[in-house]
């Protein structure tokens, strides 16, 4: 994460093009990344890295100090330090993995295209529906690789799924039910920290000058300035399966009902209903922040059977078998997702090829949170493209 732009930091981005790698990779070649965002999700990234390689961490880039020195650690002292994100481009890197807060997500992949790097970009891929166009233009300006942080594109009972559904296995699918519960008085506690070895101006970077919050910082997906709530983190993995298994991306209205029934200090909802329309079927989402039972998962209600789909696994029923304890099909995932997304990510920088979670599918999964986030500012319900614009 890094800070708004200033003289330097344009003369550094400026000479950044110039840099690019032009390694011709092989098969077994170890990758040079750098780390732009190292908290929590980057630890899972590395996680995941660590288990295809080969690669090396060159250099890391956070505001906050214990973070780089962490990432430094991993990488055998290796890897330089930074405060801003720009120096970390100015480094001979094949790629770089992106995990800074979603306002900071656009402006960092744009200029990690520009300076000729591949990108391993966190969901959701923007921050507002209006930044689709800039990262899609940017995507499509350069030569390089994109890959969205939407793992379950990857994941291989995921992949099946969809597979079935798209061979018409379930029929004629009418609804689509989506649910993530977690329980963030017990899971997701501010831990104390160093805030003297944070800089909390460059990590507001573009946002709203405001005093420092560890609610903010620790929380930052909750607050409008920072993220989008539920439908922008959690709806974004599901949603980004419907529309893959589906084929249609843009649903035509959105409806919200939604409260903060239990987190009064956040910007976003903690406890939501939301339906959105598509052509031909409908698409419904429930969570809430304070309970943790029955997690995230899928439902796919076809007129001939139902699937029901998550991250362990994937279970079909059919119409008309006496039992629905009683699947006609099952599997179990064998892999975390991530592990097998991270491999594509590498193996697409070596190919070239366009990876699993292109910049569309990101581009498209975000916009359906901020639709439903837009229903929710405005009455509960909105037709898209709103009238008048179409």
């Amino acid at each position: 994460m890094s800070f708004a732009p200033n003289r330097r930091s344009f003369l550094i981005a400026g000479g950044l093009t110039a840099l690019a790698s032009t390694r011709v990779l092989g098969a077994n070649d170890t990758l040079r990344i750098g780390v732009i965002g190292a908290g929590g999700r980057m630890r899972n990234l590395l996680d995941a890295a660590d288990k295809v390689g080969p690669y090396q961490i060159v250099a890391v880039s956070d505001v906050y100090g214990p973070h780089r020195d962490a990432v430094k650690e991993r990488s055998n002292g290796l890897a330089t330090t930074h405060l801003d994100y720009h120096e970390v481009l100015a480094k001979d890197v094949d790629a770089v993995l992106i995990a800074a807060p979603d306002h900071w997500h656009v402006r960092m992949a744009v200029d990690a295209l520009g300076a000729g790097k591949d990108v391993y970009l966190e969901k959701p891929v923007t921050h507002t529906i209006e930044e689709g166009a800039t990262l899609a233009h940017a995507v499509h300006a350069s030569k390089q690789v994109l890959q969205c942080g939407m793992q379950q594109r990857s994941w291989t009972h995921f992949r099946n799924a969809v597979d079935l559904i798209q061979a018409g296995s379930l029929g004629r699918v009418l609804q689509v039910r989506t649910y993530w519960w977690q329980n963030y008085n017990v899971s997701w506690v501010p831990k104390p920290m160093e805030v003297e070895a944070l800089d909390w101006k460059q990590w507001l970077g573009g946002a709203p000058d405001q005093p420092f919050s560890l609610e903010k910082y620790y929380r930052w997906r909750w607050f409008w300035n920072f993220g989008g709530g539920a439908m922008t983190d959690l709806f974004s993995h599901w949603i980004d399966v419907v529309h893959w298994a589906m084929k249609a991306d843009q649903p035509r209205e959105a409806q919200m009902l939604a409260d903060k029934y239990v987190f009064d200090q956040w910007d976003c909802p903690d406890t939501i209903q939301a339906a959105l329309r598509y052509p031909g079927f409908d698409v419904v989402y429930e969570g809430m922040m304070a309970s943790s039972i029955d997690d995230g998962g899928l439902e796919f209600r076809g007129t001939d059977a139902t699937l029901k789909l998550d991250r362990s696994g994937m279970s079909v029923y059919r119409e008309g078998v006496p039992s629905k304890e009683n699947p006609v099909l099952t599997e179990r995932s064998f892999r975390d997702g991530t592990i097998t997304h991270m491999q594509n990510f590498f193996d697409c920088i070596k190919s070239r090829k366009e990876p699993n979670a292109p910049v569309e599918a990101g581009i498209a999964a975000a916009r359906a949170g901020h639709i439903a986030n837009l229903a929710y500012k405005h009455g509960g319900q909105i037709s898209w493209p709103p009238k008048g614009t179409a």
